[in-house]
């Protein structure tokens, strides 16, 4: 495997993502980046890759869910050192979809991403109120 694999809630899977012809409705975002040098951008977007330099740096999530607040409806896509265990997490801050590298998907197989695929129902207040 030498392509990325992008992870969604039903498991692993090619990119399908086909941009315009000049790929103006793509953005690429360092984790560092502030929302508001880009607000006036959001409406002409359709997709919009939010990089994880290292699974320990969570800016990302943060910035994903100031992009949907901010109204970008568009596909949000984090790529680069997301983790299995983070899925849900990427979930429920806005994005949708992860792309990770082939090595990586090889060290955390398929099925430990769709284990964490029922991210609505498996955070941790939906589990309190289970044992309530």
């Amino acid at each position: 495997m030498s392509e990325n694999v992008i992870v969604r809630d039903t498991g692993f899977g090619q990119d399908d993502w086909n941009a315009g012809p000049d790929g103006a409705d793509v953005l690429d975002l360092a984790s560092d980046a502030n929302i508001d040098d880009i607000a006036d951008q959001l409406p002409e977007l359709r997709m919009i890759r939010v990089d994880f330099p290292s699974f320990a740096d969570g800016r990302g999530f943060t910035l994903a869910r100031l992009l949907r607040l901010n109204g970008f409806e568009g596909r949000l896509r984090a790529k680069g050192h997301v983790l299995a265990d983070q899925y849900a997490m990427a979930r429920r801050s806005g994005f949708d979809e992860v792309e990770i590298s082939a090595d990586l998907a090889a060290r955390q197989p398929e099925d430990q991403w769709v284990f964490r695929a029922d991210w609505k129902a498996n955070d941790y207040q939906s589990r309190l109120r289970a044992r309530a």
